[in-house]
C-alpha cells in the first residue's frame, strides 16, 4: 500500500467527460491498495474567464477581492471530482483549502504556504476515503482566502504530498512528460525518461509550462518522489509510464544540455541615464518588490565618465502595467523610462554544463549565425538565458536544440 497525491490539471479536468475519466484513474490506484488524495485545478478556461472579470472591473485590483473571485474554479472542480468518485462506489468528499487548513502568507495572488495540517486528511484516508482538494488555494492568518499563483496547484499538490509524507506525487497533465523542449515548436523534441530537481527548477522557471516553479522546489527541499504523466493514455502513475524527477545522483549519464525552455510571457524595462550612486538599484526595485512585481535579468552599463547608468531588467509581461505604476509613483529621477513587451527568453539549462566549458559559446555562436541579436544575459551554474526579439524565438530554440543534439532520431 502507498500514499499517492494525484493532481489533474486544468485540460485534464476540461470538462465533465475528463473528470469522469480522471475518476477512473484514481479508482484504479485505489483497487490496488493504495490510499490516494487528488488535488485538482480549475477546469481550463474557468481561471481566465474569472481573471477577465477582474480585469473588466480595474486592471488594479484589491487582490484580496480578486483571490476570493479566481479561487472560485478550483472549488467547483473539487466537487464534481468528488461526485464522480462516489458515482464509481469510492468514498469522497472535497476540501476547501480553509478547512484543512492550507495556510498562507498574506501576498495575496501570489501567496507562499506556511502550514498545513493534514491530521483529519489523515484520518478520513484510513478510513478509506478519498480527499479531493482544490489547488491553488489557501488561507491567511486573517483568514482570507489567498492564491498560490499561476500553476499554483502543482505546488499544492507537492506541499500536500510532503505533509502526508506520500510516496509519490504524480502530475497529471496533458503531455506525456518533460521534454527537451516545447514539441509544437520542436517537432524532433525527445521525452526526458529521468530529470534531476535542479534542472527541473530552471526549465520550470524559464518558461517550461509543465510544472510552477515553487512544486519543484518544495519537492526536493521534502524529499517528495515526482512523475509527470499524461492524463489521456491508458496507464495510471503506478505504472511509471511518464518522467521521473529525481535527485542528481540518481541519473547515470549527465547530458551536456538536458533541455531548451523558451519564455514569452517576458517584458523589458530600461532606465536611461540614473546616477551612478550608492542606492540607485534600491530605488529602482524596492518600489517593484512592494508592489509585488518579480524581477528577473538585469544588466547594468554605465556611461563613460561614471556619472549615470543605464539599468534594463525584465518583468512577466502580466505584470509591465502594474511595474510602470509602481515606477510612476516612486517618482525615480532619471531621463527616461522605456519598455517592451516584444521580447522573449531563451535558456538552456543541463547539469552537465557544470564540468564542461563553452557551452555558452556555442548558444552565443548559434544565434548569431542566425542573425539573432542578444539584448540581455543572465547565467547560472546550470543555465545560460538569453533575452531576444521575440520574432526569433521559435528560430533560437529550433536552432540551439539542434546544435545540442537533442533533436529525436527520425
Amino acid at each position: 500500500m502507498a500514499i499517492i497525491v494525484a493532481k489533474f490539471g486544468g485540460t485534464s479536468v476540461a470538462d465533465v467527460e475528463r473528470i469522469e475519466n480522471a475518476a477512473d484513474k484514481i479508482k484504479r490506484e485505489v483497487e490496488r491498495g493504495n490510499k490516494v488524495a487528488v488535488v485538482v485545478s480549475a477546469m481550463s478556461g474557468v481561471t481566465n474567464r474569472l481573471v477577465g472579470y477582474c480585469d473588466a472591473i480595474s486592471k488594479l485590483q484589491d487582490l484580496r477581492e480578486y483571490d476570493t473571485v479566481v479561487a472560485a474554479g478550483e472549488q467547483i472542480t473539487a466537487g464534481l471530482m468528488a461526485l464522480a468518485l462516489q458515482k464509481r462506489g469510492i468514498g469522497a468528499r472535497s476540501w476547501m483549502g480553509w478547512q484543512i487548513p492550507f495556510k498562507t502568507t498574506e501576498m495575496h495572488g501570489k501567496a507562499r504556504i506556511t502550514d498545513i495540517d493534514p491530521t483529519e486528511i489523515l484520518k478520513r484516508m484510513e478510513e478509506d476515503e478519498v480527499a479531493v482538494i482544490p489547488g491553488f488555494q489557501g488561507v491567511t492568518e486573517r483568514n482570507r482566502i489567498s492564491t498560490l499563483g499561476r500553476g499554483g496547484s502543482d505546488t499544492s499538490a507537492v506541499a500536500m504530498a510532503a505533509a502526508l509524507n506520500a510516496d509519490r506525487c504524480d502530475i497529471y497533465t496533458d503531455v506525456d512528460g518533460v521534454y527537451t523542449t516545447d514539441p509544437r515548436i520542436v517537432p524532433k523534441a525527445r521525452k526526458i525518461k529521468k530529470i534531476s530537481f535542479e534542472e527541473m527548477m530552471e526549465l520550470a522557471s524559464l518558461g517550461a509550462k509543465v510544472l510552477q516553479t515553487r512544486s519543484v522546489e518544495i519537492a526536493a527541499k521534502k524529499k517528495v518522489a515526482m512523475q509527470v504523466l499524461s492524463s489521456f493514455e491508458d496507464r495510471i502513475g503506478s505504472d511509471l509510464p511518464g518522467t521521473l524527477i529525481v535527485k542528481e545522483e540518481k541519473i547515470m549519464e549527465e547530458q551536456l544540455v538536458s533541455g531548451i525552455a523558451c519564455s514569452r510571457n517576458e517584458a523589458k524595462i530600461t532606465f536611461i541615464g540614473v546616477k551612478d550612486q550608492p542606492g540607485a538599484a534600491s530605488k529602482i526595485f524596492t518600489p517593484l518588490s512592494e508592489a509585488g512585481v518579480s524581477v528577473d535579468m538585469i544588466v547594468q552599463n554605465i556611461s563613460h565618465d561614471g556619472q549615470l547608468t543605464d539599468m534594463t531588467f525584465t518583468v512577466g509581461r502580466s505584470e509591465l502595467t502594474r511595474a510602470l505604476d509602481a515606477i510612476e509613483k516612486a517618482g525615480i529621477e532619471c531621463e527616461e523610462v522605456r519598455s517592451a513587451d516584444n521580447v522573449a527568453k531563451i535558456s538552456i539549462v543541463g547539469i552537465g554544463m557544470i564540468s564542461n566549458s563553452g557551452v555558452a559559446g556555442t548558444m552565443f555562436e548559434v544565434l548569431s549565425d542566425k542573425g539573432i541579436n542578444i539584448e540581455v544575459i543572465s547565467t547560472s551554474e546550470i543555465k545560460v538565458s538569453v533575452l531576444i526579439d521575440e520574432e526569433y524565438a521559435e528560430l533560437a530554440v529550433r536552432a540551439l536544440h539542434t546544435a545540442y543534439g537533442l533533436d529525436a532520431a527520425v
